[in-house]
């Protein structure tokens, strides 16, 4: 069988969107909601699944039984930034929120209804731009595939198809307080304010001390959230490979 990853961002809905119009295989779609997506996800997502499903593409949302802010900020599932008790800058943790939010709700929903026995096909929207993400499977029951790489199309090409069928652009998908944001997404998740830039910085101050021997951060600059004011306080050095990444574009589930 074959399922859509999909992530309502660009990539991912593309191929779905695809799918719905007869230019790809019909597929089944799942959503693997971590609950912390940006607003403007959830907004696009009650827009768009409608239209899909009338097109015979089905879309099935999953998300882990127990993501709250207690259970994550108690266990610190994120790759936070952290900083030794002396002040000396240390790595990231260990990134656990893939494993628990993601890749574990949507197995778990497949082995449930009896899809493992078949063999899945996972299909990623990981486009041509970003082809040194693909990945195997780590399980011998799911295989990957990537049509966007077959295909050739770039996150442009994408966009690029949705304008030209008269279908909306969604916004990029990630985790409102994802640490592997770049510096320009921050700044501009600082701008949108809103109940999305509450909740980082909720997390973001709730997270600071429940690891013992360390000091965490979701910004890479070692400095809260709440005190990062200016376009200049933005730009501490980010990862570079992860500058334009979104979670729908299959990094999450790699």
């Amino acid at each position: 069988m074959k399922i859509l990853s999909l992530g309502w961002g660009v990539q991912s809905f593309t191929l779905a969107a695809m799918s719905a119009l007869g230019e790809f295989e019909k597929v089944v779609s799942i959503h693997s909601d971590t609950s912390w997506e940006r607003e403007a996800t959830y907004r696009f997502a009650d827009k768009w699944t409608g239209w899909l499903q009338s097109h015979g593409v089905e879309v099935i949302t999953v998300r882990d039984k127990s993501v709250d802010i207690g259970d994550m900020v108690n266990n610190i599932h994120l790759p936070a930034h952290t900083t030794r008790l002396n002040g000396e800058i240390s790595g990231m943790l260990r990134r656990q929120c893939t494993g628990r939010w993601k890749i574990d709700p949507l197995r778990r929903y497949l082995r449930e209804n009896g899809l493992k026995k078949g063999g899945v096909i996972m299909i990623l929207g990981i486009s041509y731009d970003e082809a040194l993400r693909m990945k195997d499977s780590d399980v011998k029951w799911i295989r990957h595939e990537y049509p966007l790489v077959d295909l050739k199309m770039t996150r442009h090409d994408c966009i690029n198809w949705l304008k030209s069928h008269n279908l909306e652009v969604p916004e990029k998908s990630s985790c409102v307080f994802c640490p592997y944001h770049s510096k320009k997404e921050w700044l501009k998740q600082k701008e949108r304010g809103g109940k999305d830039w509450d909740i980082a910085i909720e997390i973001d101050e709730k997270i600071r001390h429940r690891r013992p021997n360390f000091i965490s951060y979701v910004h890479n600059s070692r400095i809260p959230l709440k005190k990062l004011t200016s376009e200049s306080d933005f730009g501490a050095k980010q990862l570079n490979f992860m500058e334009d990444s979104e979670c729908d574009s299959g990094y999450c589930f790699l």
